[in-house]
């Protein structure tokens, strides 16, 4: 007996497929989606923002407020809202910070999108409203840069904490002066003569147990947290050989 096979584009698809079409199937459906992520971030989002526990297949727990890591941990699987992921790893990569910023404006810009489509908007009348948004972000923004950053000198460690000063407040607000210091003291030490070419690898974080935020310090060379095996602690003029 032949089989009645489904007209259309689930006749194209493999079994368990499945095909949303419409506004209620998949523009509102994915942007409920991207809502829910950006909902998990945003409580996380400034200064004071709250830490989330996430446990990930392996039973690994994290508890962190940095968005970075929550997102890759939650290993998301819906396509509208893996955009949001990508787009928050994309800013991480390329700035180092500002992963949750792009997931929470994300989130607070579909929401918007979300009661103008119900008000009967198009889509594309949409798109056309935020890319002329963007461009009166971009004056505001242009405006807002710090005069110099263009052609600052990356040794002048007076010029690099003024600069720094806000990305570090957004992790540790209150102990940015402290911070500050130490990381640009670091960073200058080990930049190359085309800072293009600096590479974070080369400053570690040691941490030591029974210690505070205050006595911490930068160490020009190796630092190895382990004590040395034997009975010679120090060395004087030491020469060390090629393997």
């Amino acid at each position: 007996m032949a089989l009645r096979q489904a007209h259309g584009i689930k006749n194209m698809l493999k079994e368990g497929h499945s095909h949303f079409s419409g506004l209620e199937e998949a523009v509102l459906k994915n942007i409920d989606a991207c809502k829910e992520l950006s909902d998990i971030t945003r409580t996380s989002l400034g200064p004071n923002g709250r830490n989330k526990l996430v446990i990930n297949h392996l039973d690994k727990q994290f508890v962190t407020n940095d968005a970075a890591t929550i997102v890759s941990e939650l290993e998301v699987q819906h396509p509208a809202a893996k955009l949001l992921v990508l787009a928050a790893k994309a800013q991480q990569e390329e700035i180092g910070d500002g992963a949750n910023l792009t997931i929470s404006f994300a989130g607070e810009m579909l929401r918007g999108a979300e009661e103008l489509i119900r008000m009967g908007l198009h889509s594309s009348e949409i798109i056309t409203g935020y890319n002329k948004g963007i461009n009166k972000a971009i004056e505001f923004l242009e405006e807002l840069v710090e005069e110099g950053s263009d052609k600052m000198d990356v040794k002048n460690k007076e010029e690099v904490i003024s600069r720094m000063r806000a990305a570090v407040a957004s992790k540790q607000f209150g102990q940015e002066d402290v911070l500050c210091m130490l990381i640009a003291d670091a960073c200058i030490q080990v930049c190359p003569k085309n800072p293009l070419n600096f590479n974070v690898d080369n400053v570690r974080v040691a941490k030591l147990v029974g210690g505070g935020l205050n006595n911490s310090t930068v160490v020009r060379g190796m630092l190895l947290k382990s004590d040395a095996v034997g009975s010679i602690k120090r060395v004087e003029k030491a020469k060390a050989s090629d393997p």
